[in-house]
């Protein structure tokens, strides 16, 4: 990985803004299955949803730096892993928990709270994380992040559709599940293949330095998924629990990730590597642990 530092994924403008207007599809159509119900829920037994919040935002970044630690990778990889764990939880995780027997309820609410949560948390997380590891340090130092720029791209991308989609929901209830269904998979189904053409057109990269970024990325979702479950288990929350929140923890959104990648460190090579492989990878390892899940009916 001797350059992967110094390469730049090639990312066109306009396929930027079709990136960005998939992810607000999807978050919209996310937003669908959210009631305010499920929010009233969560006041009356806060427990899972705190302990969910933590594992997203305080457990999974620390337990990626002590891998980085561990492993010692190049600063754009690193902060590559940094970002991911920064980010919210991704879009698929209510699909894959209702598959794995899960708490929907809390998966739904979740990716709803940290969705919103990314404005403050994602970018104080990239620069605490990033610059406590010396080589990514240098890149924190070079990449003027605006956490205010950060906060607006979030907003837009992700905050609005997710009101929008919430508003449907309440006001037009019928609408919202017509809809809800067919644009969750119409949406999922366009942004696999969006990261799939992307991943086609950087295959010199991808070629040169999958073999060491793949297992790396394989660990991390690892880590990530195990990690969401014994936060749980420390809680003392159910089983039905327990596998929402490794779910959550382990499947990030890393479409917006890509998207802070090319919108603020010009589509650093490890970078976008990291993330590209995690959009592919952790919808696999998502839906083999919710096959593996649903084997048994989980106790509440």
């Amino acid at each position: 990985m001797t350059n992967i530092d110094a390469a730049v994924l090639n990312f066109s403008p306009d396929s930027m803004l079709i990136l960005n207007g998939v992810l607000a599809i999807v978050m919209f159509a996310v937003a669908l299955d959210i009631t305010p119900n499920d929010f009233r829920a969560l006041l009356r037994t806060p427990k899972p949803f705190v302990t969910g919040i933590l594992s997203q935002f305080v457990v999974l970044p620390a337990l990626t730096f002590l891998l980085v630690l561990a492993v010692r990778p190049q600063g754009s990889v690193a902060l590559g892993l940094i970002l991911v764990a920064a980010c919210p939880g991704g879009n698929i995780s209510n699909y894959i928990t209702h598959r794995a027997g899960g708490n929907a309820a809390l998966a739904v609410s979740l990716t709803a709270f940290t969705t919103i949560g990314t404005v403050l948390f994602t970018p104080l997380n990239i620069a605490f994380w990033g610059s406590l590891y010396g080589p990514s340090r240098a890149f924190m130092t070079s990449v003027a992040i605006d956490p205010f720029q950060v906060a607006a791209t979030v907003s837009l991308m992700l905050v609005l559709p997710l009101a929008l989609g919430m508003l449907v929901n309440r006001n037009l209830p019928q609408l919202a599940w017509q809809l809800r269904k067919p644009l969750q998979m119409l949406s999922m189904t366009i942004f696999i293949s969006f990261i799939c053409i992307a991943l086609y057109g950087n295959w010199e990269f991808l070629g040169a330095f999958g073999p060491d970024i793949v297992p790396l990325v394989i660990a991390h979702n690892g880590i990530a998924l195990l990690g969401g479950y014994m936060v749980a288990t420390i809680a003392g929350l159910s089983p039905y629990d327990r596998r929402a929140i490794s779910i959550e923890t382990g499947i990030q959104n890393s479409g917006l990730g890509l998207i802070l990648i090319f919108g603020f460190f010009h589509g650093l090579g490890g970078m976008a590597v990291v993330a590209a492989f995690w959009g592919i990878w952790h919808a696999v390892s998502g839906l083999a642990l919710a096959k593996w899940f649903s084997r048994t009916v989980a106790a509440r």
